[in-house]
Formats: structure tokens, C-alpha cells, sequence
């Protein structure tokens, strides 16, 4: 197995994400969301890592964690996605891989970064398009920021420390216009 090049550190931030192998759903129904959102809940207190944003999406996942002690974060991703893949396997009759290889991770050193990736991340079912209202996305904790459902799986203090209010949050996400709408019939001046 090759080593990973960033090396995990306690109170450090780390953008997590993954998709199916070969772009494959990763998610074929409700059971299957469910389940990944109780492994995070029973697997956080065991490796000692906060959730501060998630986005579940039908082929790929985005996580925002922290590692809140020398050895979490790397042991709770391991334990969570073997034992997801092991019931997806079971449940749907399959085998093999469900993850296009090991998942990546981007350390978070930049507060500005942060809160922008926490509006990504949330962001996600909306710029694809799978639901007009952001609220009504049931596998992020969007509205568990913007103190529409109670969860678990959310740092309020960590969005206390960055918005004085759920409403400063939710302005903040819907104020945003990505680049594709923004740029739109301006591709051909665009240097990507």
C-alpha cells in the first residue's frame, strides 16, 4: 500500500473526498445514504474526529474533518468505507471495488479556503442540479447549519467561530454564483 503524502495531524482540517469506481453510483437508494450517516455517527466518537461539513452525492462523497487526537482521522475513513462498501456489496449482490482507488485529502491551513470549501461542499446537490432548494438535500448537514434540523454530525461551535448566525451562512452559500453560470457564453475566453 503506498503511503499517503500528507500525514494526518490532531486539530488540523482535512477536505476528504471520493467517487465510484469507474464514476458509478455509490448511493442506489435511501437505505444506502442512511447507512454511510450512521457509520459516521457511531465511528466519530470511537476515532475521535469532527465532522464540519458533508455532502453525500449519488456517485462521489465530500468531507470536511478534523482530527481531534495522533491517530483518528486515517482509521475512521478505514473504518467507515470497508464496513460501507462490505454492506453495499451485500445489499446490491456485487463484489469488488465501489471507490475509483484510495480517497483524497487536502489539508485546510486557510481560514478564507474553509469557509468557502464548507459553501462547496453544501453547494454540491445544487450545481449539480439535483435539487433546486439546497434545504431540501437530506444527506449534507447544510441544514444542520442553518439550524433547520437537529444532528449530531456538525461542529456548532466551529460555525459560530466563522458566521454569528445561520442566516449569515445560508447568505453566504446562496449568494454564490459559480463560474459555469457566471461565464456562461464566455467559455471561449476562459484559460483553464
Amino acid at each position: 500500500m503506498a503511503r499517503r503524502k500528507i500525514q494526518f495531524e490532531s486539530g488540523k482540517c482535512y477536505h476528504i473526498y471520493n467517487r465510484g469506481c469507474n464514476k458509478e453510483n455509490i448511493f442506489l437508494n435511501e437505505d444506502n445514504y442512511q447507512y454511510l450517516i450512521r457509520l459516521f455517527s457511531k465511528n466519530i466518537k470511537t476515532f475521535n474526529v469532527t465532522i464540519i461539513a458533508y455532502c453525500l452525492m449519488p456517485n462521489h462523497y465530500h468531507l470536511l474533518l478534523r482530527q481531534n487526537n495522533d491517530i483518528g482521522l486515517d482509521r475512521f475513513i478505514q473504518s467507515v468505507f470497508n464496513s460501507y462498501t462490505k454492506a453495499f456489496n451485500k445489499m446490491h449482490s456485487r463484489s469488488g471495488t465501489l471507490f475509483e482507488g484510495s480517497y483524497r485529502n487536502i489539508v485546510v491551513n486557510d481560514d478564507i479556503y474553509l469557509s468557502h470549501l464548507c459553501r462547496y461542499i453544501h453547494r454540491n446537490p445544487l450545481d449539480a442540479g439535483l435539487v433546486k432548494d439546497i434545504r431540501r438535500w437530506k444527506y449534507s448537514n447544510y441544514p444542520e447549519w442553518i439550524e433547520t434540523r437537529n444532528g449530531r454530525l456538525v461542529d456548532y461551535d466551529f460555525i459560530k467561530v466563522y458566521f454569528k448566525t445561520s442566516g449569515e451562512y445560508e447568505e453566504f452559500v446562496n449568494d454564490y454564483t459559480p463560474l459555469k453560470k457566471l461565464n456562461k457564453g464566455l467559455e471561449k475566453y476562459l484559460l483553464e
